[in-house]
């Protein structure tokens, strides 16, 4: 009688986790972790290209060294910081978003510099890296967005009652996800 009555309520339990949205919340924080593997692949797709790209650019034996040095600088760091999916706290993703925004900037100023160079302007390699490095730049922000949409599912269903109580029970926290940089509220200058 006492097995029975122990099955019972094991059954009672596993009924009532599955009605407070345990289940959910694990198929939610895989679905995070995935489209946070997708954002990933995509800045490691960029990453990869920057090599190819700065020693395209190298072939101008006048360009600036300084602005090569500093988009090298940029992507050492970029790939340096390692975010861990099980660990996507708003710091993390933030220090994460802060080197690939670093580098960004530096990428923009290397593209920029290079207006100044008509040969290498002309060059089909740096023609078709610049083309790639555009798709990436493309890939990046759809795989961002998607993120953003899985995390905030997540997070909403984390937070709403009575999920928030299993939620506690099993350790789901909130993750963080991407902001806007600081700055883009406002509209570029443009000078001619």
């Amino acid at each position: 009688m006492r097995k029975l009555l122990f099955g019972l309520i094991g059954l009672l339990v596993i009924s009532t986790l599955s009605s407070c949205g345990y289940n959910t919340m694990v198929e939610l924080d895989e679905n995070v972790k995935a489209k946070w593997a997708q954002v990933e692949n995509a800045y490691q797709r960029r990453a990869d290209l920057i090599p190819n790209l700065v020693n395209t650019v190298k072939g101008a034996a006048e360009f600036e060294q300084e602005t090569l040095t500093q988009v090298v600088e940029a992507r050492a760091k970029a790939t340096s910081i390692q975010v861990d999916a099980d660990n996507l706290t708003p710091e993390a993703v933030a220090q994460f978003q802060q080197a690939q925004g670093a580098l960004s900037q530096s990428l923009g100023r290397l593209l920029a510099t290079v207006e100044a160079y008509p040969d290498i302007k002309a060059n089909q390699n740096f023609l078709q890296l610049q083309a790639q490095l555009e798709g990436t730049e493309n890939r990046i922000s759809v795989e961002r967005r998607a993120f953003i949409e899985a995390t905030q599912q997540y997070n909403a269903t984390v937070r709403k009652f009575p999920n928030n109580i299993t939620a506690g029970i099993f350790g789901f926290k909130q993750k963080g996800s991407f902001t806007a940089e600081a700055g883009a509220d406002q509209a570029p200058e443009v000078q001619f």
